[in-house]
């Protein structure tokens, strides 16, 4: 049985709340940890945990943008909470939501983010 493909419009896509910050995943160090490096402070490099209910589930490689929740009692440890898929940066980046180093991190060229940036224009042209 083959799925629809799916016609309705991409959901909203996820920001840090209170707490969490923005990170680029610097290396995978085994046993489900992760080696980050935050947007708050750039020079420190955080040890960062992959919970359960992502083990298996999503794939984090070196190079990615994800989302932490720094610890309170430990600040140079934290806990992953998401990661972002390319086409979700791309979107955040042409929304302004997110700096252009991102971009740069990410490997996301000027061309792809201005015609994401034309894509969510025909997007909200079509739901007037």
């Amino acid at each position: 049985m083959k799925k629809k493909p799916s016609t309705e419009k991409s959901k909203e896509v996820t920001l840090p709340g209170e707490g969490e910050v923005l990170c680029i995943v610097e290396r995978i160090i085994g046993a489900d940890y992760a080696l980050i490096r935050c947007l708050d402070d750039p020079e420190r490099v955080r040890k960062a945990r992959i919970p359960g209910r992502m083990r298996r589930r999503v794939w984090i490689r070196e190079g990615d943008i994800v989302i932490a929740a720094v610890w309170d009692f430990q600040p140079d440890r934290a806990d992953i909470t998401y990661r972002y898929q390319r086409d979700e940066l791309k979107r955040l980046i042409a929304k302004g939501l997110l700096p252009k180093e991102i971009a740069e991190l990410a490997n996301i060229t000027e061309e792809e983010i201005q015609a994401t940036l034309q894509q969510l224009t025909m997007e909200e042209g079509e739901e007037e």
